[in-house]
């Protein structure tokens, strides 16, 4: 195998071999119980000889019985062997696969959201279900049919060897000429391998794109360009699949031939040998057991390593996960702790910052802002300015390239992650609801409040009546993204979320956007009660929402270009007096 796998495989099978080491004793009760039935299964060769020699050439009853009852003493000792090893090896597997999913899924809860910038959240998908799901398969199966079979291959060679030296050279002599296919074929299919594998991540990632957004799909009328476009997908992906096939069937059929031909040669052989007295009609019956051994050994070892080779690519692409390293992390040293609550101070210091994808684009150019204690700060700006990506810096879901933000005086990247995202609660545009009741929702920021508080925190932000409309109240179970309620009310319900959590610190992205007129008023008329004592941060692009903010700062392409109270900044900032004036003459209040 180190010749067929590549050093990055080698790798890969290497750290997931990590996975399957704390259950060695089970590991090695598998090995056990592969030793004995491939001991025993070589044993019946013996066993044949003796049937054929001395119960059927003999012409003895007695004989005959001895032989069959020690041939029927052979098949239960391999059938409870069989049982263990079955048993056994499966239980490896589906702990395996277990193991490693939530590995790596805890793995992928601690990534920065710039990983998942530059990967596909489907495709990441894929990975932790197929991919698993294929290495489960090779270990509860596969790799144990490939060592069964390597050890069958060794010990039939030898006894060949043992029991007939002549027969056995012209056996032998073809293993040469089948190791060279599978070596040939074998580089072949571990490529294609990795290739189909990733044609069906695509395949999974398209589906999952196109049935999360089916709206907008047949809003459009976008089904005909999406049959089409998906037909492709599928198009591809099976056209590399047939390549591997075509490979891997050329492979067996190879191995097939050039080791049954071999058996064929050597049954002439033995069939004169035989009829010339040279060698009795047990011992060609044992080689022939032994050599079928050989055959079907290296026939299942052809087909396995071509599946041995799926599950190395699959290995590569989750080791792939598991390697990648988080870009905002606690420091390793010099770790600063924050109190209990945070006073809510925010100072950023002429902070350059660009995402990932688009680095020769700043998001924020050189911006120095400080944030007082309870006070209410107003992001306004025309979309694109850089509001939401303030708040991105604020969570630490990104670092600044340059400049530094500080909370209470203390750097964010010398602060746990962990501790600094405690000290805010966000309610973004667009709220995310998951799959659940509606009081698992309000209280996802804090798992252990009780009905009072989640009910306390749904009459503040005014969603109580509504959800005790619903069938169940606040233990209906919402569909996925909180389909079937209206935006007003998946945007009281992440208000509520955040409530609950009583952070010193609420950040709050157009949080009333999604509201009805009366929604909103309501809200309005409690967010001074519910701001209180809190710094808070509000993004608005209706300006109506934010006149009575303590200060409002005004930004454009990632640059602070105004900031003061609305009547200042009317008087002083022709961006912010046109966006009002605008604003105003639609009417808007």
């Amino acid at each position: 195998m180190a010749n067929v796998l590549s050093a990055r495989q080698r790798k890969a099978i290497g750290m997931l071999w990590r996975f399957v080491m704390p259950y060695h004793w089970r590991v090695l009760g598998a090995l056990l119980a592969l030793l004995f039935t491939a001991a025993i299964t070589l044993f019946m060769g013996q066993g044949i000889k003796l049937l054929v020699d001395q119960g059927l050439a003999t012409q003895s009853a007695a004989m005959l019985n001895r032989s069959i009852g020690l041939f029927g003493l052979l098949v239960l000792c391999l059938a409870v062997g069989i049982f263990a090893r079955f048993y056994l090896v499966s239980w490896i597997g589906e702990r395996f696969v277990a193991d490693i999913r939530m590995r790596v899924f805890n793995h992928l809860l601690e990534l920065d959201p710039g990983f998942y910038e530059t990967n596909r959240s489907a495709e990441i998908q894929s990975r932790l279900t197929a991919d698993t799901t294929l290495l489960q398969t090779v270990l509860g199966s596969s790799l144990s049919m490939a060592l069964r079979n390597a050890l069958l291959l060794i010990g039939a060679g030898i006894l060949l060897v043992i029991t007939n030296l002549k027969l056995s050279i012209i056996v032998l002599a073809a293993l040469p000429l089948v190791i060279v296919p599978i070596l040939f074929f074998g580089r072949r299919v571990r490529r294609l391998s990795r290739l189909s594998q990733d044609r069906v991540a695509d395949v999974g990632s398209y589906t999952s794109e196109v049935l999360g957004q089916i709206k907008t799909v047949q809003a459009y009328n976008h089904q005909a360009q999406d049959r089409r476009l998906f037909s492709a997908v599928v198009e591809q992906a099976f056209g590399t699949a047939r390549q591997r096939i075509a490979q891997r069937a050329w492979l067996m059929t190879l191995v097939i031939v050039l080791v049954l031909g071999a058996v064929g040669v050597m049954l002439w052989v033995g069939g004169m040998d035989v009829i010339s007295g040279r060698i009795s009609a047990g011992e060609l019956a044992a080689f022939v057991f032994y050599s079928l051994l050989v055959g079907s050994a290296f026939a299942t070892l052809s087909e396995v390593i071509g599946e041995l080779q799926q599950a190395a690519g699959a290995a590569e692409r989750i080791a792939e996960l598991l390697q990648a390293r988080s870009q905002i992390s606690a420091p390793v040293q010099a770790c600063l702790q924050l109190p209990a609550r945070v006073s809510g101070r925010i100072s950023l210091e002429a902070v350059r910052f660009a995402y990932p994808t688009r680095l020769d684009r700043l998001a924020i150019d050189g911006l120095s802002l400080s944030v007082e204690p309870g006070e209410t700060l107003a992001l306004v700006g025309p979309s694109g300015a850089g509001k939401s990506t303030l708040f991105d810096l604020l969570l630490r879901f990104f670092d600044p390239q340059q400049g530094r933000i500080l909370l209470d005086g203390l750097p964010l990247t010398r602060l746990n992650p962990h501790q600094l995202r405690r000290c805010f609660a966000l309610v973004a545009q667009s709220p995310a609801l998951f799959f659940g009741s509606v009081a698992d929702n309000i209280r996802y920021g804090k798992p252990m409040a009780s009905a009072t508080e989640v009910e306390a925190a749904a009459q503040a932000a005014h969603a109580h009546d509504f959800i005790m409309e619903l069938p169940e109240g606040y233990q209906t179970h919402l569909g996925d993204a909180g389909l079937g309620l209206s935006g007003g009310q998946r945007q009281r319900l992440a208000i509520a979320r955040a409530l609950l959590v009583d952070a010193p610190i609420l950040l709050l992205d157009e949080a009333t956007s999604a509201l009805d007129a009366q929604s909103e008023r309501l809200i309005q008329q409690a967010l001074p009660r519910l701001m209180r004592g809190r710094t808070t941060l509000v993004i608005a692009h209706r300006l109506a929402t934010v006149q009575n903010a303590d200060r409002i700062a005004v930004i454009e392409q990632g640059k602070l270009i105004a900031i003061g109270n609305h009547q200042q900044l009317l008087a002083s900032c022709p961006l912010y007096a046109r966006l009002a004036a605008l604003q105003f003459a639609d009417g808007q209040p």
